[in-house]
Parts: structure tokens; sequence; C-alpha cells
């Protein structure tokens, strides 16, 4: 006599299956190549460079305003003094030089 109430083998085989099949998708969806764990990484990183782009547009606009101060359509006088005597590295009788 066999007992009626206890599920089948294949039934057993089916629902470790789909437990298995549900777990494998669950740890791809968190620790994957696309899960949470790498977008908040991504997150981060993305931050991280917006904060670096920042910087860097206040640096071009720092240099676009030297460069269009010492063009020929706008000099800037005492740029092109100040930036002269450093390259030469010589000093006005005025100023005073401390080392």
């Amino acid at each position: 006599m066999t007992d009626s109430n206890r599920p089948g083998l294949g039934t057993l085989i089916y629902f470790l299956l789909t437990l298995m099949l549900g777990l494998y998708f669950t740890f791809a969806a968190v620790q994957g190549d696309y899960g949470l764990f790498k977008r908040a990484e991504v997150d981060a990183e993305a931050k991280v460079l917006r904060q670096e782009l920042a910087t860097l547009k206040v640096e071009v606009a720092r240099m676009e305003n030297l460069t269009r101060r010492l063009s020929d359509d706008y000099l800037d006088l005492d740029l092109l003094d100040s930036q002269a005597r450093d390259v030469l590295g010589m000093v006005r009788t005025d100023e005073i030089v401390i080392q």
C-alpha cells in the first residue's frame, strides 16, 4: 500500500529546482554585474566624477579668463607684467622679495 499523502519525487525535485533558481536570481539581482551593489558603486563613482567635473569647469573658466586677458583684443598690462617677471625671474625696484 502506498502513502497518498506524501508528495512524489517529481514534485520534490520541481520544488528544489524552483527554489534553487529563485535563490540564484536573487543573488544575481543583489551581487551580480548589474545588481544593487554594483549600482550603488556606480552611483558613488558618478558623484565623485561630477564633483571633479565641476572643479575642472572652474579651472577651465579661470584659464579662459587669463587667456582672454592676455589676448590681442584685451591686454591686461598688470597681468602681462606679472607673467613676464615670473617667467624671467625678475623683480621691480619697489618690490620686496621674501625667500
